[in-house]
């Protein structure tokens, strides 16, 4: 079914609200922070475990319960987003990391580390960010008017990329250096700063609900689940993108799941060079944050998106070739760069195509799609390291992205990008 077979519900125009500059600021403040606390998280659970195991299948574990909760929460936290107040969820979300933190800061002091211990932490530490990336997802267009979007989701992006893929990576590495206590604590104080940060947001922001919305009206639960599921598979164009985004998704969570194994085992690395690997993601995302505007008026959002694909092949396929440190740090800068004006353009679409009332449920839908196979791209580049080696456990993966680009070409046209962008 074409895009234009398919009636778009618009969201409803709301009336100039002045506090709205001031609330995209703070919710720009919560993202840098939290994101920030998250790029250690990321950094550090997966160190821990090698200090614990030289296993590929062990520390993919851990890596892989960061975002397994994308598999087993989105869809209830979608129906979740679109009836409870969003700010308190976001509230809610980083209660329940500094919990998880604190409660790793104890385990690590009394030296009771163990795997189980790590993918506790993790998977409550995913649990928390599904409930806040679907709050804030659903936060952007209510807060910001048609016209602003795509700057404003150019700025979330690079302040998530700096945050989460540059800074957090680099910080972390340096603060796992000076120790693990260190580092954990350092992230506790973000999560509570991030909190108190949302203080500042004010209004209420529950979703609009109009009588032609899908889902507005009452239905079964196991309905409400599958509203933003059912939505987005009846349409073509963010069928297909959500489904090109779950291989790429895969290939990221491969990525970063044997990535730590792979600087130490093979590279060498100590764990600020890991860090310093990492961030390049983070520098590439930062400048395609910067860019995506030019980019887009350069080449398209079609051409824009489609450098994601090239960008993910080259990722993958480096570490197949070499072992080279600023081989692999390159390669990482492209993805990073790629990913970063996917995610612009792609939020832009979906929130100039989707009606506000059912904007949770279909965030966490376009999700449990994509960042759901993050978890399954680290769970099997474990096995096939384990059975055929990393390089051509790299290899499948590179093939698998490459796969996804007659598909984009085909469905992703201009003309099916007309009136979405």
């Amino acid at each position: 079914m074409s895009t234009q077979a398919l009636p778009a519900a618009r969201t409803p125009v709301r009336p100039a609200d002045p506090r709205g500059t001031r609330n995209t600021v703070v919710l720009l403040v919560f993202t840098a922070i939290t994101n920030l606390a998250d790029g250690i998280t990321k950094i550090a659970l997966p160190v821990l475990a090698t200090r614990i195991t030289s296993s590929p299948g062990a520390v993919s574990l851990v890596a892989l319960t960061l975002t397994l909760p994308w598999l087993l929460a989105s869809l209830p936290v979608g129906v979740l987003v679109d009836r409870a107040d969003r700010r308190r969820l976001l509230w809610l979300a980083n209660g329940i990391r500094l919990l998880a933190v604190g409660a790793l800061l104890r385990i690590v002091a009394t030296g009771d580390v163990t795997l189980w211990a790590l993918a506790t932490a993790g998977t409550v530490l995913g649990v928390a960010e599904v409930i806040a990336l679907t709050s804030e997802s659903a936060l952007v267009p209510a807060i910001v008017p048609r016209a602003g979007r795509e700057r404003a989701n150019a700025w979330i992006t690079g302040v998530e990329t700096a945050a989460n893929e540059f800074c957090g990576p680099f910080v972390g590495g340096l603060l796992l250096a000076a120790g693990t206590g260190v580092a954990l604590g350092t992230t506790w104080v973000a999560y509570l700063a991030a909190a108190l940060v949302l203080l500042l947001l004010t209004g209420r922001f529950r979703a609009v609900r109009t009588a032609a919305a899908p889902g507005s009206g009452p239905a079964r639960a196991g309905r409400q689940f599958t509203e933003g599921l059912r939505y987005l598979w009846r349409h073509r164009l963010l069928r297909t993108m959500a489904l090109i985004l779950t291989v790429l998704c895969a290939s990221w969570g491969a990525w970063l799941a044997l990535m730590p194994l792979i600087a130490k085992e093979l590279m060498g690395l100590s764990p600020r060079e890991y860090g310093v690997v990492l961030s390049a993601l983070g520098i590439g995302g930062l400048v395609g944050a910067l860019t995506v505007g030019r980019v887009n008026r350069l080449l398209g959002h079609r051409w824009a998106m489609f450098a994601d694909l090239v960008s993910t092949l080259v990722m993958m396929a480096v570490p197949v070739l070499t072992s080279s440190l600023w081989a692999v740090a390159a390669a990482a800068f492209l993805g990073g760069m790629g990913g970063t004006l996917w995610s612009v353009n792609a939020r832009l679409i979906a929130q100039n195509i989707v009606p506000d009332a059912i904007m949770g449920r279909f965030s966490s839908a376009a999700r449990l799609l994509s960042w759901g196979a993050m978890p399954l791209g680290a769970g099997l580049i474990g096995v096939l390291a384990e059975a055929f080696g990393i390089r051509v456990a790299f290899l499948v993966f590179a093939a698998a992205v490459a796969a996804t680009i007659p598909p984009f070409l085909r469905v992703v046209t201009a003309g099916e990008l007309r009136g979405a962008v």
